[in-house]
């Protein structure tokens, strides 16, 4: 975990604000000289604070506008090559080990139903996928931000 000052914080609000800001941008912006912003920007890569930039990228602008959560079941022994066969599913946009009665939920984006019903089905072809249960996503009622917790840290910091 890494540890932002003042100065941190104010970049990263910047950066959620405004993403395609240059270093130039963000200088003027926050009152910064060019450097200071440019070595910031460095180190905040370094720690791994930004995240890959096809985050930024809508599926839907690439022909996929339905979005699915898949619950996968799996025998624990099996795990390291049913997630290494999961990655190789291009559908497959994110995934997390979990807690609780499922092991893995997947997150899929797919062009129709059909779509959907053929990448469940690659999931479950994987050895030791002992089932799935599959919820379409309506519709995103709270985007991925961070914002909030970025102006939490600034008021107590």
């Amino acid at each position: 975990m890494h540890s932002f000052d003042r100065t941190d914080i104010q970049l990263l609000r910047a950066l959620c604000t405004e993403p395609r800001s240059t270093v130039v941008a963000l200088a003027q912006r926050l009152g910064l000289s060019r450097n200071t912003v440019q070595a910031r920007m460095g180190r905040l890569e370094e720690t791994g604070t930004f995240l890959a930039f096809d985050r930024r990228i809508n599926p839907v602008a690439l022909g996929y506008p339905l979005t699915a959560f898949i619950e996968v079941h799996v025998q624990q022994k099996r795990l390291a090559r049913i997630v290494d066969e999961l990655a190789r599913i291009p559908e497959i946009v994110q995934a997390h080990g979990m807690s609780g009665p499922a092991d893995l939920l997947v997150r899929v984006v797919c062009r129709d139903a059909d779509d959907l019903f053929r990448i469940d089905g690659t999931i479950l072809a994987c050895e030791g996928v002992d089932r799935t249960e599959t919820s379409l996503a309506m519709g995103e009622v709270i985007p991925f931000r961070l914002a909030p917790l970025l102006d939490r840290a600034a008021r107590s910091g």
